[in-house]
């Protein structure tokens, strides 16, 4: 039936963590940029390719672990005075050779999971001003996405401008920009069209009441 094949793509997928056995391979991907603790790690998410991928410290800590296990990382304890010890982690050539392996494997293509366009796909079940308000929201906040594209393009090219990984972080820094500009433009479309039904449907409701109206 063509509906659920449909839904299937806007987000009823199978329920196949993307992240338990990536969240390694994450990690052992930040790792090789500088050795960091878990804290490091999830800071550097956030701000550099939170626009494309996330890990939370219940997945990042276990996969530390796992990495220092395995020998893809090591670990070192740093200890201060007052303070809790700090264990930051290295990719070993171990590490690395694993991460380069990695890297040559096809991706997985994965379907997102959308609750806007979920919610909007039922959208006829109740007035199109509240459809409006999901789009306008999802609007302003990649509008402020761009904004945030364009502040990390400017630290990075900054403090990294030597650095011979930059293409690469730019490279999905722009795909992330791209994605928000399609985003919002679809947005701007897709209001106009839900002020179309809006009149469509009160055009339709006043037609109908003139009809249920009695006549003189």
């Amino acid at each position: 039936f063509p509906l659920v094949y449909y839904l299937k793509d806007i987000y009823l997928v199978a329920m196949k963590s993307k992240t338990g056995a990536t969240t390694p391979k994450a990690v052992l991907g930040l790792l090789s940029i500088c050795p960091m603790s878990g804290y490091d790690i999830r800071q550097l998410v956030q701000w550099f390719i939170g626009h494309f991928w996330t890990e939370s410290y219940g997945q990042i800590y276990p996969a530390l672990r796992q990495l220092d296990e395995d020998g893809l990382a090591e670990k070192k304890t740093e200890r201060h005075k007052g303070k809790p010890d700090r264990h930051i982690y290295s990719l070993t050539e171990k590490g690395r050779e694993d991460l380069r392996t990695w890297l040559r494997v096809p991706p997985e293509d994965e379907v997102p999971r959308n609750a806007l366009l979920l919610k909007l796909f039922f959208g006829g079940q109740v007035e199109a001003g509240a459809s409006a308000l999901h789009v306008s929201e999802a609007m302003e906040r990649e509008k402020i996405r761009l904004e945030v594209y364009r502040q990390t393009e400017k630290k990075l090219l900054k403090e990294s401008k030597r650095n011979p990984q930059l293409p690469f972080w730019l490279m999905t820094l722009n795909f992330g920009r791209h994605r928000s500009k399609a985003t919002v433009k679809w947005c701007e479309q897709t209001l106009k069209e839900l002020k179309r039904v809006e009149m469509e449907r009160a055009g339709t409701k006043r037609k109908r009441k003139s009809k249920e109206a009695p006549h003189a």
